[in-house]
């Protein structure tokens, strides 16, 4: 089994709950925010001393949910300051941005890294498009058009046009090209069954970041793993990424106290706008195809607020408690959904960055050994 860093990168210093869309950047301090990225940059590249395999990155805006606004910035530090950990980009999200753009700085990264890239090709949620005023009903056809031109980009030799729906090239010839062939491992989002389809069909990873109901997620990979199939292919165990908010500590009370704390943080404070922009989209646009999604999305939301951190654990949700107890749940989210990589989470919310730290040294020291070999 390998294993992921992840890091939101949350703005930590805002008491008001439960604020509307956009939150007013008056709360933001420029000078505390420079020590919170050196803290957040130290932290992600400590993760490979804790040996994780990758190290994660992602892109949100308009929000102190997350303060990465370009991932592929802070995967360039991360290139410069570590030596073996995959660069996983979770990632650009491509309906929004140009794709030749996209194109050429992942290719960019997979060659100053050596070849580390993990190129996540994502659509976002719903108010990244109220914030980049994109029409949210375009997000499917225009990330789907958008994969099939920068995978075009980074493979074909010679110089070549582009007339899609959305994107209009004269000519297009990149430089540099990807140091992996034909193209480095692509990433798609893969939490509903819509998703899991989509990255299937893309030949790509399938990653669910945040693992919210068990069975939903054996959903997505079965569907996952049949379209796969009915396209030709068949997905590895690497192919899988189920991720879970984390925390480690010397005793159960320590790790409840501090993972509960962080998840009524993150929920209540850093979740409250995003979940008003989304609200007002789903109730306007066909962001989810899947009519029972769009429906049972806001109930879903609702009930995460409510549960309690000894619920989650008990439904596995979480991965909370001592090394042994942890190793544990790992070994049975492992049993239940047979994935190879587990993305890992445990900057949640407002958790301090001390317990952030001794978590991940527990991990390193005694849950990773013990589960590497499933």
């Amino acid at each position: 089994m390998k294993f992921n860093y992840f890091h939101l990168m949350p703005w930590t210093d805002i008491e008001e709950t439960d604020q509307d869309w956009p939150v007013a950047n008056k709360r933001f301090v420029p000078d505390r925010a420079t020590a919170l990225y050196e803290s957040y940059i130290d932290t992600m590249v400590y993760a490979e001393e804790c040996g994780f395999d990758w190290i994660g990155c992602n892109e949100h805006h308009f929000s102190p949910y997350g303060l990465m606004s370009n991932c592929n910035l802070i995967g360039t530090v991360l290139i410069q300051r570590t030596s073996r950990a995959r660069i996983a980009m979770f990632g650009n999200l491509v309906p929004l941005l140009n794709p030749i753009r996209v194109a050429e700085e992942y290719a960019m990264l997979d060659v100053m890294s050596g070849g580390r890239l993990i190129a996540g090709f994502m659509r976002g949620i719903p108010h990244e498009y109220v914030a980049y005023n994109i029409p949210p009903s375009e997000s499917w056809e225009r990330l789907e058009e958008a994969s099939e031109l920068i995978v075009k980009a980074w493979t074909e030799p010679e110089p070549f046009g582009w007339e899609g729906k959305h994107y209009k090239y004269r000519a297009v010839s990149i430089w540099p090209r990807p140091i992996q062939q034909p193209h480095p491992p692509i990433l798609m989002s893969a939490s509903s069954p819509e998703s899991a389809r989509f990255a299937a069909r893309h030949r790509a990873k399938m990653g669910m970041v945040m693992l919210t109901d068990l069975e939903a997620a054996k959903n997505c990979i079965r569907i996952y793993k049949e379209t796969a199939r009915e396209h030709g292919w068949e997905p590895g165990i690497d192919d899988i990424l189920v991720g879970a908010h984390t925390c480690v500590a010397e005793d159960d009370e320590t790790a409840r106290r501090h993972l509960g704390g962080g998840l009524d943080y993150f929920y209540h404070v850093l979740f409250g706008g995003p979940r008003t922009a989304q609200r007002l989209v789903i109730q306007k646009t066909r962001f989810y195809e899947d009519e029972a999604n769009r429906k049972n999305l806001g109930t879903r939301l609702a009930a995460l607020r409510q549960t309690t951190i000894e619920e989650r654990i008990d439904k596995g949700m979480v991965l909370c408690g001592t090394p042994d107890r942890v190793v544990e749940q790992v070994k049975y989210l492992h049993r239940e959904l047979g994935h190879g990589v587990m993305n890992i989470n445990m900057k949640i919310g407002n958790v301090p960055d001390a317990a952030v730290r001794r978590s991940m040294t527990l991990w390193g020291e005694h849950v990773a050994p013990a589960v590497r070999d499933l």
